[in-house]
């Protein structure tokens, strides 16, 4: 167990960008760790209004910000990454905050085993404080590949921020773990879950079903052998405008979690959910319209909210189709009201909903902590 956290068992996560990191950290947190991306963190602590924002500002200059006021992220990591002075003053704003906002998150998580996702980590202390390290691995073409469909880069950007990093080999020989993330998910999944039985005793066990009392609903997480129910759920509950394959579910898993609401043991409804950023934020939501609407959203809903709160979030987005967005007497008495992600008020919530945003849906908000790990100094 990690000296600094004696009750949790760490695992420091890295690897080069766009090796899939986030896929296995997500992974993980399927199988029960409370996952923490510091990476994430270091952009939150430089928005307008965090602790760090006006020291990179007097660090850099004015010329980084964009015409809100916010630090333009492009502009910064153009001369950051062209600029290891540069990098190190940035790092030295950041570091510090980020390693104050991870110290909180690990201390209040319920979750035994947490997983660090850091593409820094073994530079920094936070490799000290690990249990174990697990690095994820990937060709030099693939991270390229992914780079240019992912992040819209040039081959030569793809290529700059590759080679501005330390070496993967390096990374690799320090490892107690190596995920080579090459193929599919499943194949990925298989991996990680082979490690993660080695490691599992440090787990909690998973709250698999959850009923409410006096529901005849319960909600069950789904886990990627569901996947071809799960398509078909989608797929009829959308009416087909929403048409997605078993394989389209399974390669969803890398980025999020499916709630099941249940009835008298069949699939009735379903929530897409995923949580970054410590922004939980729901983007498919379907019920059979045959099933008691309003209890089935409460119930739904109220599962969501709980397992985001498991996860230390701040916010709740959901992105509504039209028919359930009409409810609005419904989500208002859930405590949720309609907005615009410029209406939100913190950057890392505005963001979170125009990254997540879904077409012909309406977006409804909740706050669901007062107490930010970022909060302005």
């Amino acid at each position: 167990m990690s000296t600094k956290w004696p009750e949790k068992y760490i695992i420091g996560l890295t690897g080069n960008i766009a090796t899939g990191k986030s896929v296995v950290r997500k992974m993980l947190e399927h199988l029960g760790a409370y996952g923490i991306d510091a990476d994430a963190l270091s952009h939150r602590a430089i928005a307008k209004g965090a602790p760090g924002y006006q020291a990179a500002v007097d660090a850099f200059g004015k010329w980084i910000l964009s015409p809100d006021g916010e630090i333009d992220r492009l502009k910064l990591g153009r001369l950051v990454f062209s600029d290891t002075e540069a990098m190190a003053r940035l790092e030295d704003i950041i570091h510090p905050l980020v390693s104050q906002a991870i110290d909180v998150m690990v201390k209040r998580a319920s979750q035994k085993v947490i997983v660090i996702e850091a593409i820094k980590l073994l530079e920094s202390e936070l490799r000290n404080v690990c249990d174990t390290i697990w690095v994820v691995n990937a060709p030099e073409e693939l991270q390229v590949q992914r780079l240019i469909e992912k992040r819209g880069m040039t081959r030569d950007e793809a290529l700059q921020r590759i080679h501005f990093q330390s070496a993967q080999h390096q990374k690799l020989a320090a490892a107690h773990v190596v995920i080579h993330n090459t193929g599919s998910f499943e194949q990925t999944w298989q991996n990680v879950a082979a490690a993660w039985k080695k490691i599992s005793s440090h787990s909690d066990t998973l709250q698999v079903a959850v009923k409410p009392a006096d529901s005849e609903f319960s909600v069950v997480r789904g886990r990627p052998r569901d996947s071809a129910s799960i398509a078909d759920l989608v797929t009829r509950l959308s009416g087909g405008t929403k048409a997605i394959s078993a394989d389209d579910v399974m390669a969803a898993f890398g980025e999020k979690a499916f709630l099941l609401l249940q009835l008298n043991g069949q699939n009735v409804g379903v929530a897409g959910w995923q949580v970054e950023n410590l922004v939980a934020r729901t983007t498919e939501f379907f019920i059979d319209p045959s099933v008691p609407l309003e209890a089935g959203l409460k119930t739904l809903i109220t599962e969501v909210e709980r397992a985001s709160g498991e996860l230390q979030c701040e916010a709740s987005l959901l992105f509504l189709p039209p028919n359930l967005a009409a409810l609005q007497g419904t989500w208002k008495q859930l405590g949720y009201e309609p907005r615009t992600p410029q209406s939100l008020g913190v950057q890392a919530w505005s963001d979170a909903a125009i990254e997540s945003a879904q077409p012909n849906t309406t977006l409804f908000f909740k706050q669901l902590r007062q107490d930010r790990v970022l909060r302005p100094i």
